[in-house]
């Protein structure tokens, strides 16, 4: 969860490279929102409608690992994140390299490390980022494959346009415009075909159902 967008996009990018699927949140509401089956949620301290102290609780509870990274540096703070369940707390500014081994390991030490995420027929490589039916490979453009990973980590759950959008950034770090969204949606839809049931939720937006 962050505000910042520049911090946002560029983090947002590396995790998927890595292989993870991402679904960023500006905000106490939208987190609250999006939350699903997660390993691991990067919380900032100031969030524009409070704070992430104020989402430990009910993401331990899920079985979600938590990591602070924040400006916020104070010992009060950081002691606090990790009595009330944090696995880690990383201050800014950060090295990105050490960041992705502070997520790797708390993925690990979760015991919730994945290789792969499945919807519908459909099985995405996260190590290899590819998608496949029956061992086929698809052909997605870049959007597309973070299109399909954002139906896939929020999968049986209704997506509005504004928070796919918010997720699939180019790789140019341009925002895909609304009005082009319904194109890359036919798109996917078409390539997956009948593996996966991308649902138009009339007035609300898409869901992704589990077949």
């Amino acid at each position: 969860m962050e505000d910042d967008a520049i911090i946002a996009s560029g983090l947002t990018y590396a995790l998927e490279q890595a292989g993870y699927a991402v679904t960023h949140a500006k905000d106490i509401k939208s987190a609250v929102a999006a939350v699903g089956s997660f390993d691991l949620a990067i919380l900032d301290v100031g969030l524009p409608d409070g704070s992430g102290f104020d989402l430990v609780e009910g993401l331990k509870a899920k079985g979600v690992s938590v990591l602070f990274l924040t400006a916020v540096d104070d010992e009060g703070n950081i002691i606090r994140a990790f009595e009330g369940g944090a696995d880690d707390y990383v201050t800014k500014p950060f090295r990105l390299g050490e960041l992705m081994a502070r997520v790797k390991a708390a993925i690990r030490r979760r015991g919730g490390q994945v290789d792969s995420l499945t919807l519908g027929q459909v099985v995405v490589n996260l190590a290899e980022g590819k998608a496949y039916v029956d061992n086929v490979h698809l052909e997605l453009t870049a959007l597309e494959y973070r299109l399909l990973l954002t139906f896939i980590s929020n999968k049986n759950q209704v997506l509005g346009r504004e928070q796919i959008l918010s997720q699939i950034w180019d790789s140019a770090g341009i925002f895909v415009e609304d009005n082009t969204l319904t194109v890359y949606i036919k798109r996917l839809r078409d390539k997956l075909g009948a593996a996966a049931n991308i649902e138009t939720v009339r007035g609300m937006g898409y869901r992704a159902n589990d077949n």
